[in-house]
């Protein structure tokens, strides 16, 4: 139930926005607007008001602004409020402004997440230089070493972590040329980043020299017992370097009742420290609290709102390249995700709190957005290709041609909704073992 209100919630939030904008662009230019609706298909609730009916319909997948003399096939009467009636310049303001109203949005929710405070990890903006490798990795069989400081991935200059992670992430299964500074020259690698997850996130397998640290030690557990001690930076767990707090946790947890040897760093020196994980359930615990290296990231309002602007523009960058991506086929189809895909994520992101529920809708209202400005016909950026050409070619076109561009653009959409659906439905357990071909 949670999902599905999250979805509803998330769904509606966005498409009200989205034809907020065409309708309040609509009567600014004096179109009369004949209905509003949240949805398709037949009305559940709604009311009229002056020229316009207000409703909600029983399809939650969309919605639409039906405004007077809106297509050429519609019946119309040549008065001056019909939305043909008007110049192309006010029919595109109209067109223009649900997809303008969706990035906005996408500011105005990441600035608000952004004012109440992140955590991030720290070492996302710094220069990437390889501080592990993971044994048997796609990195390791390429040839990486640690030291090794990442300059290009595939082309694109790399500056952070974060533009490493971005870089390979969307290009799973696909041998990638990595650029690296080692002992004062520059050295190409090939190397295919494996896909991790039911999204196809790539991964090569190197990582950041960072490690966690003790944040707090329980009395009379088995960590305080061994002499563990609140900031110590666990290096290592037998032979295996840690990184992240995950994996320190995932080393205690597997290993009940069996004796480790921490590698820890304190006040400058390493120590070696042996603990036996106490048996609590089926898991091992030692009783401590360990985090990442974080820093704190709070804003003002205006600040918020400029780091949100700034983020949201590298966003759309990826997001486009994303695209590009997939035309070329350098970006894998499995990536993409659909309505089931969004109602899933709406149900985790609402039960984590309304900070992960908004940055969520700030994601996909960018992607809508950015989607909607897209030249394919049915779509917002459609419709304004279609009066670019029709000012270049200083005549408007037929109603026959016209109709066989949007039928171009509607398969190709229903082909992309099939894909995204599709990708849904294997990430399903149960539904992919119905799948017999996979």
């Amino acid at each position: 139930m949670t999902t599905l209100l999250a979805f509803a919630f998330v769904i509606g939030v966005l498409v009200f926005v989205h034809e907020l904008g065409h309708f309040l662009a609509a009567r600014r230019i004096g179109v009369r607007v004949l209905k509003f609706s949240l949805g398709f298909g037949p009305r559940l609730v709604g009311f009229t008001r002056g020229d316009t009916e207000y409703c909600i319909s029983i399809i939650p997948l969309g919605g639409y602004v039906k405004m007077a003399g809106e297509n050429v096939d519609d019946p119309r009467s040549g008065q001056p409020d019909e939305f043909l009636s008007k110049t192309k310049w006010e029919r595109f303001q109209v067109l223009i402004m649900g997809p303008l109203m969706n990035i906005a949005l996408a500011i105005v929710l990441l600035a608000v997440v952004l004012m109440n405070g992140a955590d991030v990890p720290k070492y996302l903006d710094e220069a990437p230089v390889v501080g592990k490798i993971e044994k048997a990795s796609p990195a390791e069989r390429a040839g990486f070493a640690r030291g090794d400081r990442l300059l290009t991935v595939a082309g694109d200059a790399v500056q952070t972590w974060e533009d490493v992670d971005v870089a390979i992430g969307s290009r799973a299964n696909r041998e990638l040329e990595v650029a690296v500074l080692r002992s004062g020259s520059t050295e190409v690698l090939r190397v295919t980043p494996d896909a991790h997850g039911k999204y196809e996130v790539g991964r090569i397998g190197i990582y950041p020299d960072v490690h966690p640290h003790v944040r707090s030690v329980i009395s009379g557990e088995p960590a305080e017992r061994a002499g563990i001690k609140p900031g110590d930076v666990v290096l290592a767990v037998g032979d295996e370097s840690i990184v992240f707090a995950k994996q320190l946790s995932d080393a205690i947890t597997k290993a009940p009742g069996q004796s480790l040897v921490l590698t820890i760093q304190r006040d400058g020196r390493m120590l070696q420290v042996p603990v036996t994980p106490e048996k609590k359930g089926s898991q091992g615990m030692i009783g401590v609290s360990i985090a990442n290296e974080i820093k704190r990231v709070q804003p003002g309002p205006v600040g918020a709102v400029w780091m949100s602007a700034e983020r949201n523009w590298e966003f759309s960058g990826l997001i486009l390249k994303t695209l590009w991506g997939l035309i070329t086929g350098e970006t894998s189809p499995r990536q993409l995700m659909g309505p089931v895909g969004i109602a899933q994520l709406s149900g985790e992101s609402a039960e984590e709190g309304w900070v992960s529920l908004f940055s969520l809708m700030a994601s996909i209202s960018l992607n809508l957005g950015l989607l909607n400005l897209l030249p394919i016909p049915v779509l917002d950026g459609g419709h304004i290709l279609i009066m670019l050409l029709e000012g270049v070619a200083r005549r408007d076109f037929s109603t026959r041609v016209k109709e066989k561009m949007l039928l171009a653009g509607f398969v190709l959409l229903m082909l992309l909704m099939v894909t995204v659906i599709y990708n849904d439905l294997t990430r399903i357990r149960w539904v992919e073992n119905l799948m017999f071909w996979r």
